[in-house]
């Protein structure tokens, strides 16, 4: 009887209206964003900026994808941007250097990514290390491999089939790394939607005690969202490499907090079991095209972080009204 209640609770609701509704705010935010900068600039509407700003949103949006099911459990995933530096600079190395091939190259790398999060969701689970001091520990640790693998020094040449992933734009609209932002998107909102393991994800985040009685195996759930999270980071560190032609171990700085911001944006509630894959897109899409305006309006870089900073609190502020309401 526990385990229905717990399915019933934790399912996203069917019809496609509720499946929505804790998006329609940031939606509607995007919609008057676009408004705003579509009057303000001339350059904004168009096919070409249309095209680079989902160019320059795919490694935010693999990442949000991961930070997102960290947050749907209730955790929090601040080693994000060090993993994706991590795992470029053992793509790098192991490729430039050691001389394997790069697609072997990539798949060390993400095996890397991968012990990382295995790492933290150990430490959250097993030794009961608060997520925030597990992710904080991490962000250092893989930040200081990553530097320790070249000595800081940069690695610069992959090969051209690679560097085109990020250029080359198939049928003349998408790049191949666009493609596979939206196929990671598809594939976690499939994953959410229409599969138990992904409504464990809200029971977990609900009430994980409650969730355990219901059968829910807690600690295998929490370590493999963690392993999910480092993977896709290593995934988008691949992708920045791809576009950039290098790798180096200063990547990454602040991603951590430009995921978050994206997930809570987009709806998903930091308390856990509430939020979703579409509202995360919107909230990526949000801060893409946030920044792409500033940049047409030629903003100052650090007032466009003071700009960003507000949007996040009166995102958080919009879902703290929203929740007294619901109450």
């Amino acid at each position: 009887m526990v385990a229905v209640d717990i399915q019933s609770e934790s399912r996203p609701s069917g019809t496609w209206r509720s499946k929505l509704t804790g998006a329609t705010g940031p939606l509607i935010g995007l919609v008057l964003l676009c408004l705003f900068l579509t009057f303000s600039t001339d350059a904004f509407l168009s096919v070409r900026n249309g095209l680079n700003i989902l160019d320059q949103i795919t490694v935010l949006g693999i990442m949000a994808v991961g930070m997102t099911f960290v947050i749907l459990i209730g955790g929090i995933d601040l080693s994000v941007g060090s993993v994706l530096a991590l795992a470029m600079m053992v793509m790098g190395w192991t490729a430039n250097v050691a001389g394997l091939p790069l697609g072997l190259s990539i798949v060390v790398a993400l095996i890397a990514s991968m012990i990382s999060g295995l790492i933290v969701g150990i430490m959250v689970t097993w030794f009961r290390v608060p997520a925030f001091i597990a992710t904080l520990a991490m962000m250092s640790a893989a930040r200081g491999v990553a530097n320790m693998i070249t000595d800081g020094q940069q690695i610069v040449g992959f090969p051209d089939w690679f560097m085109m992933l990020a250029i080359d734009r198939h049928f003349g609209i998408l790049t191949a790394t666009v493609f596979l932002m939206l196929a990671v998107v598809a594939a976690a909102w499939t994953f959410l939607h229409f599969r138990a393991e992904g409504r464990m994800l809200y029971a977990v985040g609900g009430n994980p005690e409650v969730a355990r009685l219901a059968g829910i195996n807690v600690q295998l759930v929490t370590i493999l969202v963690y392993v999910a999270s480092a993977v896709l980071a290593g995934l988008a560190g691949i992708v920045l490499a791809a576009r950039l032609d290098s790798v180096q171990p200063s990547s990454g700085f602040g991603y951590e907090l430009d995921t978050i911001a994206a997930v809570v944006i987009g709806g998903t509630s930091l308390s856990g079991g509430a939020g979703g894959i579409g509202g995360t897109l919107i909230g990526v899409l949000i801060i893409g095209v946030l920044r792409n305006g500033l940049n047409l309006l030629n903003v100052s870089p650090f007032l466009q972080q003071v700009i960003i900073g507000v949007v996040i609190v009166l995102a958080v502020g919009a879902e703290t009204i929203r929740k007294r309401r619901a109450a």
